[in-house]
């Protein structure tokens, strides 16, 4: 089967991808290795997404459906189930898949890599111990409450303060669990203050900055996990019966470097210019392979300018006057790191530390002012660069680390979203997700759960339907967050 354009990877970047390619008026194939479009969408239950994209905040269900649907009315070709075998690079990329109706074979004339990104396991991280059951990465434990209904354990330790470790204490908590601590090797959180406060500060859960797990014990199940003060030296025992790995992300690039594009060992992923093309000729990469990125919104960004840069590529129409961009004085990491044209262009990266007062620095000159920079969160936005090499980007401030105190006021804040799962009878998965369609006092998020807790949905359930109209007389009706079709 012959194709303009091929996007592997049904995740949020790859769906983007795949419209924007299909509203040039290309013929596009969208290869996903799962049984469903959605990537990590589909188990990440919480708010927070779209609100650059959609100018809405959205749960990923929600997310994920806006994009699922607008790919339904698309002329677009969908392998589900489908594993990418073998690319052979060439004026035409010919590719094998391996479905589930056997080996298929397709070409197109310029390939999008969307494969998102694998969590790191304990190992990788460093942590001795024992082999036992309890023990699960992020995305584990999220596909088990949120997918399928199932509570992973009682006692719960999370390594890692991202945004995955932060969601998973809030999430065991509101399950009546007790999560106790969040360990955090840096000394500094790895998200934002804000959702600090919303997911530790509201229920109590301690954060233990400058400290590491050493190993995990347990004969069945896990009993216990031995963790170190990196400032001391100081060890000590914590009973725990689960431990949740929540370490970070290493993008999926197996492919990629199979056909010869260049890595950047900072992020991960391939180097990429401002079209997100790659160093192999029509071979373009966007999302979380390239870059670890704070929000899906960026995600699908990269995404349709990756099939802006395809569409470009086709059309013989890509500029070749290409200029690298050198990583300066607090620059940890940035994408693009080369471009080739004199469009403005989105740059996102990393700085090293916190930095009050930031500037972002280009050759000299100040293109960018940020009040407050800290390592664990993007930069992003727009340049134009016209500038011979060598380009240096850099940033300058005032050091500065106690962001704690930008925390203060969403923890103030006396209101919160509830976001659960309740059973689906009939459905194509057992639980479907739900949210309060507006905020409901802090003090009642418990008893809330409790009335859920006694709820139960009969598929089909589109998103937006009410399940519960003014939970505990709070004004907030609690409606599906994901759509349940009807086994």
């Amino acid at each position: 089967m012959k194709f303009d354009i091929v996007v592997v990877g049904g995740g949020p970047a790859g769906m983007a991808a795949a419209l924007k390619s299909s509203e040039f008026g290309y013929r596009v194939a969208l290869v996903e290795s799962s049984e469903r479009l959605g990537g990590i969408l589909l188990r990440s239950i919480h708010t927070g997404f779209g609100l650059h994209y959609f100018k809405e905040n959205l749960t990923g269900g929600e997310f994920s459906d806006r994009l699922v649907r607008k790919i339904e009315k698309e002329n677009i070709e969908i392998f589900l189930n489908s594993y990418l075998e073998k690319i052979e690079n060439g004026r035409n990329k010919k590719m094998k898949l391996t479905t589930s109706e056997g080996i298929k074979e397709i070409e197109a004339q310029a390939v999008i890599f969307a494969t998102g990104a694998r969590e790191k396991n304990r190992f990788e991280i460093g942590i001795l111990g024992d082999r036992t059951s309890g023990i699960y990465t992020a995305g584990e434990a999220q596909a088990m409450m949120d997918l399928y209904g199932i509570l992973p354990g009682e006692r719960i330790l999370i390594v890692g303060s991202g945004d995955a470790g932060l969601i998973m204490a809030r999430r065991f908590a509101l399950e009546g669990c007790e999560v106790v601590g969040v360990v955090e090797i840096l000394p500094h959180p790895g998200w934002s203050m804000r959702n600090v406060a919303q997911c530790l500060y509201d229920f109590d859960i301690p954060l233990l900055l400058e400290h590491r797990v050493v190993e995990i014990r347990g004969r069945k199940r896990v009993e216990k996990a031995l963790v170190e003060n990196l400032r001391t030296g100081e060890r000590r025992w914590v009973e725990c019966d689960t431990v949740i790995i929540a370490a970070g992300l290493i993008p999926k690039v197996k492919k990629l470097k199979k056909i010869g594009a260049e890595m950047d060992e900072k992020t991960g992923g391939p180097i990429v210019d401002e079209y997100f093309q790659t160093s192999v000729s029509g071979i373009f990469a966007a999302g979380n392979c390239v870059m670890i990125n704070d929000l899906v919104d960026y995600a699908v960004e990269q995404g349709e300018t990756a099939a802006r840069g395809a569409d470009l590529y086709i059309r013989k129409l890509i500029p070749k006057n290409m200029r690298e961009i050198i990583a300066g004085k607090y620059i940890r990491y940035f994408i693009p790191q080369r471009v080739v044209g004199d469009e403005p262009f989105f740059l996102y990266g990393r700085i090293k530390k916190e930095i009050r007062d930031a500037k972002i620095i280009l050759n000299g000159n100040v293109i960018h002012g940020i009040p407050m920079a800290r390592a664990s969160e993007m930069f992003r936005f727009k340049i134009r660069i016209k500038i011979e090499n060598p380009t240096i980007l850099e940033a300058e401030g005032e050091d500065y680390t106690k962001s704690e105190e930008y925390g203060k006021e969403e923890y103030l804040n006396l209101k919160r979203t509830l976001i659960t799962v309740v059973p689906c009878r009939n459905g194509d998965l057992p639980v479907v997700s739900v949210k309060t369609d507006k905020p409901i006092p802090k003090k009642l998020l418990r008893d809330a759960m409790r009335f859920l807790s006694e709820v139960e949905v009969e598929a089909p359930k589109e998103i937006g339907d009410i399940v519960v109209k003014n939970i505990l007389n709070t004004g907030a009706d609690v409606v599906i967050t994901r759509r349940c079709s009807k086994l």
